[in-house]
């Protein structure tokens, strides 16, 4: 997770300004500055079929490009409330841009953009999909609705980048030819969010979520309790939320979800096939519940709430019956609300609490988890427990990290514990990018956009079974974010090449091609007001 924080100067008002000036009220994806009235341009050739991030499984070029026109209409399987709902999303995308009226329709037809569920298309699993594209159509086949919609994202990605204006553009609006046949490496692409350390807003987390979705992300690991912000509101502990959250780092105003602020988070994420699996970090990363409750201190005394970036000091008290009637309350009502499979007890930095004492805590607590018919995620300190079993371990170590701990966690992923890996010197979005960035940590080192992707999560950890790993994640910590512009600064251009290593074959990663790739991304960013960090390391488009 993470280590060794330190309070880092507040950087300059005017430097952050000039680097991180974005419509600072910009919502959902899309929701960007009125673009310009369509101008004549030059003739525009499509982009090349493939050409996109995450690299598809296969891509083969041929034939003639699919022209989107006034007379596009979208079809959906008769009766397929799951394809009528994406063609939906796929014509709010386009009908801004275009000025098309593009209907979403049931009706027959071998024309316009065709999104199809075949169900037995076992080939294409669970997220894969088939588009193809030729002088009449364009056809985006699935097995499953969460395939369908990551096609559409590759649709989208192949259209010119001013199609994410809110706004009337000149096309023309062109697919490549041919035929991308693509499937994911892993079932866990995940991406986290702290919005303990610095609270965001239900909208914030949308218009994230938004971001997450046109890389193909899958899992929005949520981070909802630390030391400085209790984040949910919990009906049998109410003082977690509305004392607990009442902060954040640095004193501000903090803030908390409501329940049904949660679902809509959960049902937003759903919407875009992103699966919530929210954090409840334990024994340590606490202050915020004990502040809140004295009763849950080994000594009966709360104490003050927490504003700094310190970690591992709080500990919930192990040996005290009321602590598990804590856990085992706060777990019911999360679990409750949290159709997902998973539920993170976090269970890092724990430096406060003894070995033996950790043992006995994570032995009372996953089967609570269990108990409400969740399955455990904890980062990969679990594993100096017992991890239960089917439990996820989630490895943020480094380079650095030392032989005995590598060990131990690959040792827990022979006996059956499946990892996600995040290293924090690769994955983690929040470490600076080289040592002027204006925000951000530097304890894992300084992480410039290659160090991010050259690297395979397969076999980043010595001696672990390349099947027990389940995928990748990157956590974005906000000891010194608390903006949308923020968080995208830090996530852009980073977050597309994890959400690739997690997504693509590890056939495809190639730094000198990712680059292209990746710089071809900018101009559509551009388009949906997310600012970005201009690496050197990038060849960015001119202008």
């Amino acid at each position: 997770m993470r280590t060794h924080h330190r309070s880092l100067p507040r950087p300059a008002a005017a430097l952050l300004g000039s680097l991180l000036l974005v419509a600072a009220g910009a919502g959902a994806l899309g929701a960007v500055p009125a673009a310009a009235s369509p101008t004549a341009s030059a003739p525009a050739a499509a982009t090349p079929l493939g050409q996109i991030v995450p690299a598809p499984a296969k891509a083969t070029a041929g034939g003639s490009a699919y022209r989107i026109t006034a007379a596009t209409r979208i079809r959906v399987e008769d009766g397929s409330r799951e394809a009528r709902r994406i063609g939906d999303y796929l014509a709010g995308v386009l009908r801004p841009s275009t000025g098309y009226k593009l209907p979403v329709t049931d009706a027959e037809g071998r024309d316009g953009i065709r999104l199809e569920l075949h169900r037995k298309d076992g080939e294409l699993g669970a997220e894969g999909y088939r588009l193809t594209s030729d002088g009449r159509s364009v056809t985006v086949v699935a097995r499953e609705a969460a395939g369908l919609f990551h096609g559409v994202q590759t649709l989208r990605q192949q259209l010119p980048a001013k199609v994410e204006a809110d706004s009337r553009q000149a096309g023309p609006w062109l697919v490549a030819g041919g035929t991308i046949e693509d499937t994911p490496r892993y079932a866990w692409r995940g991406a986290h969010l702290d919005v303990s350390r610095h609270f965001f807003t239900v909208g914030q987390v949308k218009r994230y979520i938004d971001e997450l979705a046109l890389y193909k992300v899958n899992k929005l690991h949520l981070h909802l309790s630390d030391d400085q912000g209790w984040r949910l509101a919990i009906d049998s502990w109410p003082r977690l939320a509305t004392y607990g959250g009442s902060t954040q780092v640095g004193g501000g105003a903090g803030g908390y979800y409501t329940k049904a602020q949660y679902k809509e988070i959960v049902r937003y994420a759903a919407s875009r096939y992103l699966e919530v699996v929210p954090e409840i970090d334990m024994p340590s990363h606490t202050n915020a519940a004990l502040a809140s409750y004295a009763e849950l201190n080994c000594d009966g005394v709360a104490p003050p709430l927490y504003t700094g970036t310190e970690v591992g000091f709080s500990s919930l008290c192990v040996n005290k019956d009321i602590t598990y009637k804590f856990v085992d309350d706060v777990v019911r009502e999360v679990a409750a609300l949290t159709p997902g499979r998973y539920l993170h007890i976090g269970g890092d930095e724990a430096h406060s609490t003894s070995h033996e004492d950790y043992v006995a805590f994570m032995n009372k607590v996953q089967p609570i988890v269990a108990k409400y018919g969740k399955t455990v995620v904890g980062w990969h300190q679990l594993t100096e427990a017992t991890p239960a079993k089917g439990a996820l371990a989630q490895y943020w170590g480094t380079e650095g990290t030392g032989a005995a701990e590598k060990a131990r966690v690959a040792e827990a992923a022979k006996n059956g514990t499946g990892l996600i890996i995040s290293p924090a010197d690769r994955t983690y979005l929040d470490m600076k990018y080289t040592k002027d960035t204006p925000l951000g940590l530097s304890w894992a080192g300084y992480v410039e956009v290659r160090r991010s992707y050259d690297w395979d999560p397969g076999t980043y950890l010595p001696g672990a079974p390349s099947e027990a790993v389940k995928g990748v994640e990157a956590p974005l910590w906000s000891e010194t974010l608390s903006t949308s512009a923020h968080l995208d600064y830090m996530a852009f251009p980073r977050l597309p090449g994890v959400a690739e290593l997690g997504w693509s074959p590890a056939a495809t990663h190639d730094w000198d091609t990712y680059k292209v790739r990746l710089a071809a991304q900018a101009p559509r960013w551009d388009a949906l007001g997310i600012g970005y960090y201009k690496s050197p390391q990038v060849p960015w488009p001119a202008g």
